[in-house]
């Protein structure tokens, strides 16, 4: 006799006893069920969740249920099928994260495809110590990328909910410092001068400090490129920058000039009086490769134009100075791009992380931000592998495993006065120290040949006679 089939709504009816939040996730990633259990612990956060997809990254989203199905969302790797113990998250009522750990258990259809997905939540709080360090486990592999994805969410808890500094995320002593100096930026309204190499994050630095100084964005951004507009349009444009024209939005409005290292000398003096302006309070952020006092002591910028516009300084490091960050800026690019909704990539792998600590990175941060974009739309898996990195990664790795074969320098005048004191040593065992006639047989006069042997340090003295 063939035993009953437990029907959806007895499999719901039991979920519902357990004492433990559940939730059920279809194999697009929608959660599909939540619990009373998993509903009480989610509190309001758990209003419309249910036929919301879940995208695996940390970002804030604009509507509140976004943001709490990501932060329930499984790594990429319990979707495709694998057994998961990780962490998830739920917002308190006075704005803490709260994170739990939770089982992930996929169920398999018929195919051996993964049809939905069981996330079983224990009833305690993990501790805020514990979280990046012990909570995510990807079973019968290792969790990198998903400790990597940890320390993105309490990053994001910790400063980048008051302002996007995804450039600056990482725990290198370079990066903490330029954060800093962000911070000091943003709690007052002096001008500011941002210093790094192309790539670096200048510009997206500047426009941080500027809409986190400014939330309401009730002042305006105006940037100049300095680099490509000509003196008469910099000019014209800070002519018609006036407290009058401004009003009321020049305290919170930002002149923005990029590239100001190639501002033109022939405008120097118009910017330094437009400066100090009286009731001029709007700010000025100035991006540039090379500190601006450096080019004031070159004498190819004007010293009093570098002094006004360097109030507070932030140094970007290069990538290279901050490999230690690399990791998790990478995740972090990864992670951005889930947010679209699309594609879910869980990670990188060990040998696709180690090919990118190998590189170079001419082109900074903005190059890795290309880099995982690439990575992204090449990934067949949840995780990105070697193969899914750019050509150029390849080659520059396959360039340090085997670099050119080292030659010697050959230095010509000791090469060349090695052979003469060869020759000159041979001459005057030939001739048995008669110098006058070692001098004929070099093709010398003999005075010559006496100079070479002072300047050989030999002796030039001495009986000539065989």
């Amino acid at each position: 006799m063939p035993q009953p089939r437990i029907r959806a709504t007895q499999l719901a009816h039991l979920f519902q006893e357990v004492t433990q939040p559940v939730y059920v996730l279809d194999e697009q990633g929608t959660i599909v069920f939540c619990n009373e259990a998993c509903v009480s612990w989610l509190g309001g956060a758990a209003e419309g969740l249910v036929g919301r997809r879940c995208a695996y990254h940390s970002s804030e989203q604009p509507k509140e249920a976004d943001t709490a199905a990501a932060r329930l969302c499984p790594p990429p790797e319990a979707m495709a099928g694998r057994p998961c113990i990780g962490t998830v998250g739920y917002e308190d009522t006075d704005g803490t994260l709260r994170r739990r750990r939770v089982r992930f258990c996929p169920i398999v259809g018929p195919t051996g495809e993964p049809v939905a997905l069981v996330a079983v939540v224990e009833r305690e709080d993990v501790e805020e110590t514990d979280v990046v360090q012990t909570t995510v486990t990807v079973l019968d592999d290792d969790a990198d990328a998903n400790r990597l994805h940890e320390q993105i969410m309490q990053f994001r808890q910790e400063a980048a909910g008051r302002y996007r500094m995804d450039r600056l995320v990482g725990r290198s002593p370079v990066s903490r410092l330029a954060r800093a100096q962000v911070e000091l930026a943003v709690a007052s309204r002096v001008h500011v001068q941002i210093v790094g190499p192309p790539g670096s994050g200048r510009e997206h630095t500047a426009r941080a400090i500027h809409y986190a100084s400014d939330p309401d964005r009730q002042g305006s951004l105006i940037p100049l490129a300095c680099a490509t507009l000509t003196d008469e349009l910099i000019r014209s444009t800070i002519g018609a920058l006036t407290p009058s024209s401004l009003g009321k939005m020049a305290a919170r409005s930002t002149l923005l000039l990029n590239d100001a290292d190639q501002l033109s000398p022939a405008v120097h003096a118009e910017l330094i009086a437009w400066l100090k302006t009286p009731g001029l309070s709007l700010r000025v952020i100035a991006t540039t490769r090379t500190p601006l006092s450096s080019l004031a002591e070159e004498g190819t910028y004007a010293r009093e134009l570098a002094l006004l516009l360097s109030p507070i300084i932030i140094v970007l490091p290069a990538l290279a100075e901050r490999r230690e960050d690399l990791p998790v800026l990478a995740q972090w690019f990864l992670e951005e791009l889930n947010a679209g909704g699309g594609k879910q990539v869980g990670g990188f792998s060990s040998e696709a992380l180690e090919l990118l600590d190998g590189y170079a990175w001419p082109g900074n941060v903005d190059e890795l931000a290309e880099i995982v974009a690439h990575a992204h739309r090449q990934a067949e898996r949840p995780q990105v592998l070697p193969t899914d990195l750019p050509e150029r990664i390849h080659w520059a790795a396959d360039a340090a495993a085997h670099p050119p074969p080292s030659t010697e320098p050959i230095h010509l005048d000791d090469f060349l006065g090695r052979i003469e004191l060869e020759l000159i040593t041979r001459a005057l065992a030939e001739s048995r120290g008669n110098k006058a006639r070692a001098a004929r047989l070099l093709g010398l006069t003999r005075p010559r040949l006496y100079r070479r042997l002072e300047q050989l340090g030999m002796d030039a003295d001495g009986d000539d006679s065989p």
